[in-house]
């Protein structure tokens, strides 16, 4: 459109903005952005609700204090609610300006999902509320300053493909085949351990050795290229599934350099178990499919939010252990009245039967024989019962919380993926 002013005014509710050309045209709102395209007024008056010519205003008849909060994400990168405002009503702003749920603060994003659930929208398509025109961003990435052009753009697709499965259909393919071979390695791995392997191995060499090069090969470039399109690698190489896909990869390649030098790891005294051991760190690798199951997902999120509960249930463990390990070994073995139990010779192997005990898995190796022992038995049995069953409904109420908040996520994903799939 050929504005008549280098300066455009936005009124928002009766508020006004002042913006030169260049910064509406790059403006993150993808609304407001796309008032630069336009070529008639007609199509103007399509994105906002009325304009005069004369002073270059474009009228937008919205909430003017929530339009204030989305000037603040876009100067600050932080979107938090109006105080006072309904949830859903500046979710609804949000929408029309181009925002996502997702844009929100994480603490934020939690009240959205459950005001939603509350009225039964957790089930409703985004596309309901929105307003014809709004083309809104990515709901995983805070909204740009500027428009991601050549490199830059092409970086981001491709770190969304690798670390955002529900990003694209490209990125679920790419979780697919991720999958497939993290399953046919654990396969590969529990396969080796079996008695027969070893002969299996000396008619089909060749056939295993490609196979585990493949899939070692496709673990390896994955691993690169997240690293090389990674935001900040500095925060990339300190996430715990990363560090396990670097030590389950490094020993497939110390192995290949032995070999290659005339040492092969068997051989290596101490230096092939260790290398054993890392080979086996490969069964790792399913933790990988925590990006891919909304259920792994749901367990890491409890078990990082209930870890101050997870603490209390080994503190009652513990406590209760040396209490019944002592108490145990005094009337089985201490007191010397002829029917020592050579099971509770000492504290730490009265110790075992405890935790068992308290368990209810009572595996039956370690018993007590004595009247005194087996009153203790069942005290150890009712007690221990009690005390796992204490934090239990905290670690319970967490884990259903966690199940639904990454639902609802999962749903807005699948709906935002669902224009790809139809194009």
């Amino acid at each position: 459109m050929k504005f008549g002013k280098s300066i455009c005014v936005l009124n928002v509710g009766g508020t006004r903005y002042a913006f030169t050309r260049e910064v509406i045209r790059d403006f993150p709102l993808r609304r407001v952005s796309r008032l630069h395209a336009c070529a008639t007024e007609k199509e103007v008056l399509e994105l906002c609700d009325d304009y005069d010519r004369d002073r270059n205003e474009f009228f937008f008849d919205r909430h003017a204090q929530a339009f204030v909060f989305i000037m603040l994400y876009v100067r600050s990168g932080k979107l938090r609610f109006v105080p006072g405002v309904c949830e859903l009503s500046f979710y609804t702003e949000m929408l029309y300006w181009g925002l996502e749920s997702a844009h929100l603060d994480s603490c934020c994003q939690k009240r959205l999902d459950d005001r939603m659930s509350e009225i039964g929208l957790d089930t409703l398509s985004e596309e309901e509320m929105k307003v014809s025109g709004d083309e809104p961003h990515s709901p995983d990435d805070p909204v740009p300053r500027t428009a991601l052009t050549g490199r830059a753009k092409w970086l981001e697709k491709m770190r969304k493909a690798f670390e955002e499965p529900n990003s694209s259909v490209g990125a679920q393919l790419l979780a697919s085949v991720s999958v497939i071979f993290v399953i046919v390695s654990m396969i590969m791995l529990c396969a080796s351990t079996l008695p027969d392997w070893d002969t299996a191995k000396k008619t089909t060499v060749e056939e295993h050795r490609i196979v585990e090069a493949v899939c070692i090969g496709w673990f390896t470039a994955e691993c690169i290229v997240r690293f090389l399109v990674a935001r900040n690698k500095w925060d990339f190489l300190r996430r715990p599934l990363n560090i396990i896909d670097v030590i389950a990869i490094t020993p497939y390649y110390v192995t290949m350099a032995l070999a290659r030098a005339g040492m092969p790891g068997a051989g290596l005294g101490v230096a092939g178990v260790i290398l054993r051991v890392l080979r086996m760190m490969r069964v790792f690798w399913l933790m990988k499919l925590a990006r891919h199951f909304l259920g792994l997902q749901t367990l890491g999120l409890t078990l990082t939010r209930c870890y101050r509960e997870m603490v209390m249930l080994m503190v009652f463990v513990c406590v209760a252990m040396a209490i019944y390990s002592a108490l145990a070994q005094l009337l089985e073995h201490g007191l010397d009245l002829g029917t020592q139990n050579p099971d509770y010779a000492s504290i730490p192997a009265a110790a075992w039967w405890v935790i068992i005990s308290m368990t209810t898995v009572g595996y039956g190796d370690v018993y007590p024989v004595t009247v005194g022992g087996r009153v203790l038995g069942g005290m150890c049995v009712v007690s221990g019962i009690v005390l796992l069953a204490l934090p239990i409904t905290f670690i319970y109420h967490s884990f259903v919380q966690c199940y639904h908040e990454l639902k609802l996520r999962s749903a807005r994903c699948a709906r935002s993926l669902a224009p790809d799939i139809l194009k």
